[in-house]
C-alpha cells in the first residue's frame, strides 16, 4: 500500500480557478469601507530643485482630500539601506525616499501625491498640480557619464565585490595563441508585469494592514516599519495574489509607505497604484551596459585568460550594478581571470533585479565571444565548451554540489538536431530567408536565504490538511508545490492539502527572489510536514488503543492518510482514527529549516544548454526565431508542469532581450523616451516560436533537504547569445549590441 509520489507530478495550479474566474483579489482591488485613492505626481526634470508647487487648482477639484508634497509629508524615521531581500531583513529598493525635501535626482521622482475619493478625480487633480523647477545639467547615458566612472568597492546591494581576480591575466594572454577583445552594448530594460505595483493601506488605531504587490511580505513589513518608525509587529502585510514581478517587486519601493502616510493623513484607507508609465520610474530597471571582454586561448581552444570590464550608470545615491561578471568568472575552467565593475553616478533611480540579473547579460557577452572563438579555431561550439568544462567551481576550486551540464549539451544537441547542421555561415536558405542555428550555455547561482525558513502543517480529523507559510506567489506556482511537498511528507494526495500563504501573520519565509523561492519554501514545508507526521506516528505507537502500539516509529510508513507497519501494511490506522479517538479536532506542527552557511565548501549553480534556429530576411532586416530548445539540470523537479512553464517563459523572455526589449533615454531631457507598452517592444504570441524545454534531474544533497535548485531564471540565460550566434550562422555577420534590431541588421547586410 503506498501513495504515489506527489513531488514531480504535473499538478494544476491551486490558484488557477480563482484567477481564471476573476475571484482573485489583487492589492489595488482591495476595497475596505471608505477607501480613497492616491496618485503620484512625478518630476518633469532629471536634475534640480523644486522651487514652487501650486496645489490650488488640484485642491479645487471635487472629491480631492489632500495634495501632499515635501512640505506636508512626514519625515521618515531612518534613511533606507539597500539590502537584498534574501537577507531576511528590510529590503529597500533605493536609499532615497521621495518628498523629504525639494531635491530632484531623476525624472519621474515623486514630488507630490494627490488623494481623492475616486481614482479618476485623483488622476485629474494630479494633472493640475503646478510644479516649477530650478533645472541643473543631468547625466543619464553611458556616453555622457563615461569620464566620471569609478570602481566601486561593492555592488548589488553590497554583496558582490567591485573587482574579482585569480591568477595572472597578463601572463595568460601572453601564453595564448589567440587573443580576442570585443565590446558589447546592452540597452536598458524595464519590467512590465501585468499587474503594476500597488498598495492599499488600512489603519486601525496604531496597527497598519498593507495589501501590497510584493515578492516578500516580510520584507515589506520590515521596510515600512523602519521608515515609519513603528514596531514590525504593528504591521500586517497581505499579498495573496501578485500579477507578476520579474524582480520589480523583489525590493521594497516607496509606494507602500507613501500609501500608509496618505492613509494616516486623510484618516481613511488609501490605495496607491502606479500607472504603467510610472512603472518605468517607480520600481527599478536593468541598467544600460557596456562590456569589454578580452579572452586568450590556445590552438585547441582551451582558455588561458579572461578579462571582463563592465561600465554602467548607477543612481546619485547608491552603487548598484548587475553582477554580469559572475557568470563569466564561473562558467568555464580558466586559470586567469580579472573582472572589474565601473559605474558612474547618473540622474536615474537605483537599478534593481531584473530576471536573471547579471547572468542574462554576462552570458550574452561570454557565449557570443566563445562562438566567435569556435569559428576562428574551426571547432564545433559544443566541443569548445566541453574542452573548457569546469569540473570544479573556477572561483573557489570547490566541487559542485551537482552539475549535469554535459548531459544538457548531449540531450539538447539530440533534441535540436545539432549534428545535422552545416557550420558554414550563409549555407542554408528557405526561399528568401537565411537560416542559421546557434547555441549557448546557461548558468544561474543557487542562492540560499540567510535566515531560518518556517512553515506550519496541520491535519484535521476529517482527513484533510493545511500548510501555511508567509511566502507570496507572484505567478511561479509556489502555492502548488507547497501542497505537493506537504502531501508527500504526510502520505496524502495533493488534492487533500489546502494552502495558505502571502500573509505576515503566517510563519515567516523570505522573499522569493533569485530563483530561491521553491527551495526555501519547499524546505520549510517539508520540515513542518515531516515534524507533524512524526508527531502523529509517535502518538500512535504510544497509544494503548492504537493498532500500532509499541511499534518502532522508524518502521511505520504513511500513505493515503494512513499510518501502517511497513512490514505488515494491514496493521495501521488513519490520522482521522487517531485524532477522533482522542477527541482532537486537529494536530499541527511548526517546522523550521536552517539554510546552509554561505560557504558550504561546494559550488552551487543550476546549468543548462540553449539552442536556437532563426530566419533572417536580408532585404527587410527581419529576424524571426523559428525554434528554441533548452535542456536544464535544476536538481529535483517539484512540479513538471509549472517548471516547464517557468522555463518556457524564461526562454521567450530571452528572445525579447535578444530582438526587441530596449528602453531609450532622451539624453537632452533625461527622461525615458518610450515609457509605455505602446513603445516598449515585447514578444507577443505571434512572435513565439516552437519552444521545447526539458529537464534532467540531478541529485543534490547540499542545497536543501529536497535538492531543489530553482528554475525561475536559468531559462532566460544564454537565449540571447544562442539567437545572436544563430544570426551570425545565418548571415555571416556578428552582432554585439542588444537588442538586434531591424536597423542594425540592415546596416550590416
Amino acid at each position: 500500500m503506498s501513495t504515489g509520489s506527489q513531488i514531480g507530478r504535473a499538478v494544476d495550479r491551486v490558484d488557477a480557478h480563482a484567477k481564471v474566474t476573476g475571484t482573485a483579489r489583487y492589492s489595488a482591488e482591495r476595497r475596505p469601507p471608505g477607501t480613497v485613492h492616491a496618485v503620484l505626481v512625478g518630476a518633469q526634470v532629471a536634475n534640480g530643485r523644486v522651487t514652487d508647487i501650486d496645489t490650488s487648482e488640484a485642491m479645487a477639484v471635487d472629491g480631492v482630500l489632500a495634495v501632499l508634497t515635501h512640505r506636508e509629508l512626514p519625515r521618515i524615521a531612518t534613511r533606507p539601506a539597500v539590502v537584498p531581500s534574501l537577507a531576511g531583513t528590510s529590503a529597500h529598493g533605493q536609499s532615497l525616499f521621495p518628498m523629504q525635501d525639494d531635491r530632484v535626482y531623476y525624472a519621474g521622482q515623486p514630488v507630490a501625491m494627490v488623494v481623492a475619493d475616486t481614482l479618476e478625480r485623483a488622476e485629474h487633480a494630479a494633472e493640475l498640480v503646478g510644479v516649477t523647477y530650478a533645472v541643473e545639467a543631468a547625466i543619464t547615458t553611458i556616453e555622457q557619464g563615461r569620464d566620471e566612472a569609478f570602481e566601486p568597492e561593492r555592488i548589488f546591494g553590497g554583496i558582490v565585490p567591485g573587482r574579482t581576480e585569480r591568477g595572472d591575466v597578463a601572463a595568460g594572454l601572453r601564453e595564448a595563441d589567440v587573443v580576442m577583445e570585443r565590446v558589447f552594448h546592452l540597452a536598458a530594460n524595464h519590467h512590465n508585469p501585468i499587474e503594476t505595483s500597488a498598495a492599499t493601506a488600512v489603519w486601525e488605531d496604531s496597527r497598519l494592514t498593507l495589501y501590497d504587490t510584493t515578492q516578500g511580505p516580510t520584507a515589506t513589513r520590515l521596510s515600512v516599519a523602519e521608515l515609519l518608525g513603528i514596531p514590525p509587529s504593528d504591521i500586517r502585510v497581505v499579498s495573496e495574489f501578485v500579477g507578476g514581478s520579474f524582480g520589480s517587486k523583489a525590493m521594497i519601493w516607496s509606494h507602500p509607505t507613501l500609501a500608509a502616510m496618505a492613509a494616516q493623513y486623510v484618516r481613511a484607507p488609501v490605495t496607491l497604484s502606479l500607472s504603467r508609465e510610472q512603472m518605468f520610474t517607480g520600481s527599478g530597471h536593468r541598467e544600460e551596459q557596456e562590456h569589454t571582454l578580452t579572452l586568450g586561448a590556445r590552438e585547441d581552444g582551451t582558455l588561458t585568460a579572461l578579462r571582463h570590464r563592465k561600465l554602467s550608470p548607477t543612481s546619485c545615491f547608491d552603487e548598484w550594478a548587475e553582477p554580469s561578471i559572475s557568470p563569466v568568472s564561473q562558467l568555464y575552467a580558466c586559470p586567469n581571470f580579472e573582472g572589474v565593475y565601473n559605474v558612474f553616478r547618473a540622474n536615474t533611480m537605483t537599478p534593481t533585479f531584473m530576471r536573471a540579473p547579471g547572468e542574462g547579460s554576462g552570458a550574452f557577452v561570454l557565449e557570443t565571444a566563445l562562438d566567435e572563438l569556435a569559428y576562428e579555431l574551426g571547432v564545433d561550439p559544443i566541443e569548445l565548451r566541453l574542452r573548457n568544462h569546469a569540473d570544479t567551481d573556477p572561483e573557489t576550486g570547490d566541487p559542485w554540489s551537482s552539475k549535469g551540464l554535459r548531459e544538457c549539451y548531449e540531450r539538447g544537441a539530440e533534441l535540436f538536431g545539432w549534428g545535422l547542421r552545416d557550420p558554414i555561415p550563409r549555407s542554408r536558405r528557405d526561399g528568401n530567408w537565411l537560416v542559421g542555428t546557434g547555441m549557448a550555455s546557461a548558468i544561474y547561482p543557487v542562492y540560499t536565504p540567510m535566515s531560518p525558513q518556517r512553515a506550519r502543517a496541520r491535519v484535521y480529523a476529517d482527513g484533510r490538511a493545511v500548510i501555511e507559510t508567509g511566502a507570496s506567489d507572484f505567478g511561479t506556482g509556489v502555492g502548488t508545490i507547497m501542497a505537493q511537498v506537504a502531501a508527500q511528507a504526510l502520505g496524502m494526495e495533493t488534492e487533500a492539502v489546502a494552502v495558505h500563504y502571502g500573509d505576515t501573520e503566517l510563519p515567516n519565509t523570505v522573499a522569493a527572489v533569485g530563483s530561491a523561492g521553491a527551495g526555501a519554501v519547499s524546505s520549510a514545508v517539508h520540515t513542518a510536514a515531516t515534524a507533524l507526521r512524526e508527531r502523529l506516528v509517535g502518538q500512535a505507537v504510544a497509544d494503548p488503543e492504537s493498532p500500532l502500539r509499541g511499534a518502532d516509529p522508524a518502521g511505520v510508513a504513511v500513505a493515503e492518510g494512513r499510518m501502517f507497519l511497513r512490514e505488515a501494511p494491514e496493521t495501521g490506522e488513519t490520522y482521522s482514527d487517531l485524532l477522533r479517538r482522542h477527541m482532537m479536532f486537529d494536530a499541527d506542527a511548526l517546522g523550521e529549516w536552517e539554510p546552509p552557511a554561505q560557504d558550504t565548501g561546494y559550488g552551487m549553480a543550476t546549468f543548462g544548454a540553449q539552442f536556437a534556429e532563426v530566419g533572417v530576411d536580408p532585404d527587410l532586416g527581419l529576424v524571426r526565431v523559428r525554434r528554441l530548445t533548452g535542456v536544464f539540470a535544476p536538481g529535483r523537479v517539484l512540479n513538471r508542469k509549472t517548471a516547464r512553464s517557468q522555463l518556457m517563459g524564461g526562454m521567450l523572455w530571452g528572445m525579447g532581450q535578444a530582438l526587441l526589449e530596449a528602453t531609450h533615454m532622451e539624453p537632452q531631457q533625461g527622461r525615458w523616451a518610450n515609457a509605455s507598452l505602446a513603445e516598449y517592444l515585447l514578444p507577443v504570441n505571434a512572435d513565439a516560436p516552437d519552444v521545447e524545454a526539458e529537464m534532467i534531474e540531478v541529485e543534490d544533497r547540499v542545497v536543501n533537504p529536497l535538492g531543489v535548485k530553482g528554475i525561475g531564471e536559468v531559462g532566460q540565460v544564454g537565449v540571447a547569445a544562442a539567437i545572436a550566434n544563430a544570426v551570425f550562422h545565418a548571415t555571416g555577420q556578428r552582432f554585439h549590441d542588444l537588442p538586434i534590431t531591424v536597423e542594425s541588421v540592415l546596416a550590416k547586410l
